[in-house]
C-alpha cells in the first residue's frame, strides 16, 4: 500500500471522530437537561399530590417550571426551601 493513502485514511479517521465529538458534545448537555426536567417535573407533582394532604403545595407558574427544568431535584429542594423561608 502506499503511505499516502494510510496518512489519509488515518487523517479522515481523525477528522470523523473530531466532528462526532463536536456533534455530540451539546446533545449530551440537551439529554441532560431534558431528564433533570422531567425527574423535577415528576418530583414536583408527586408535592403537590401528597403534600396537599399536609398543607405543602408548589404553585406551577413560569418561574417554578424554569427553575424546576434547569436545576431537576435540586431545584425543587430549593423552591420548598424559599416557600418555608418566606412564610
Amino acid at each position: 500500500m502506499n503511505l499516502n493513502v494510510i496518512f489519509t485514511f488515518a487523517l479522515g479517521l481523525i477528522l470523523l471522530f473530531l466532528v462526532a465529538k463536536l456533534l455530540f458534545g451539546p446533545l449530551r448537555i440537551v439529554g441532560r437537561l431534558i431528564w433533570n426536567a422531567l425527574l423535577g417535573g415528576v418530583l414536583l407533582y408527586v408535592i403537590n399530590v401528597v403534600g396537599g394532604n399536609v398543607g405543602l403545595h408548589l404553585p406551577l407558574n413560569p418561574v417554578t417550571a424554569l427553575v424546576v427544568g434547569f436545576l431537576g431535584i435540586p431545584g425543587v429542594i430549593l423552591l420548598l426551601v424559599l416557600q418555608y423561608l418566606m412564610v
